[in-house]
């Protein structure tokens, strides 16, 4: 159950990353979609935790230079997923 809302958490920050519409962040994008859609296919987390953990690292050190175009709780909800 807790790698659906990993899965979930990476589809919102995914989200996120498009609307930030950053060419430095489409390397990012196209991993995270590719274990999304991996992961629908096989349950295995694993690209999960690898990307989500870089999107957390990455998101969160956009967000201090501009905090108003990273939503919290997309953060809280890669946070929180990673931490189960």
């Amino acid at each position: 159950m807790s790698n659906d809302k990993l899965r979930n958490a990476c589809a919102e920050a995914s989200e996120a990353i498009e609307k930030l519409n950053e060419v430095k962040f489409a390397d990012l994008k196209e991993k995270l979609d590719f274990c999304i859609g991996s992961y629908d296919f096989d349950k295995n987390p694993t690209g999960l935790y690898e990307y989500g953990e870089k999107a957390f690292k990455d998101l969160t050190a956009y967000k201090v230079k501009n905090p108003k175009k990273v939503n919290k709780k997309v953060l809280a909800a890669l946070e929180k997923a990673l931490a189960e």
